[in-house]
């Protein structure tokens, strides 16, 4: 077999999961190397809701502009205000 269309995939079985990390330990053991993580990292203690908003351009702009000067995520920052104005109005 000299090229890969010569190969008869018919008759190829699937890697197991077990194979696949046998084959990443080898990959980092020979190359001493940690492959980055995939996926979405794990979430904090608190669980998060997924909510569809309708915000007005403006405040969306506003948003965007602020997360991108502190380098984080717009729906984050809202999140982070929206935090902050909460406690501000359980200690009042």
């Amino acid at each position: 077999m000299k090229k890969a269309k010569d190969f008869d995939f018919a008759r190829a079985r699937r890697v197991t999961p077990e194979e696949t990390l046998a084959f990443k330990k080898a990959i980092e053991n020979t190359f001493q190397i940690k492959r980055p993580a995939r996926g979405r990292p794990p979430k904090g203690d608190s669980k998060y809701r997924d909510v569809h908003i309708r915000l007005h351009p403006l405040a969306l702009a506003w948003a965007h502009t602020e997360a991108r000067h502190r380098g984080i995520g717009y729906q984050t920052f809202i999140n982070e205000v929206l935090l902050n104005r909460a406690q501000a109005a359980q200690h009042k």
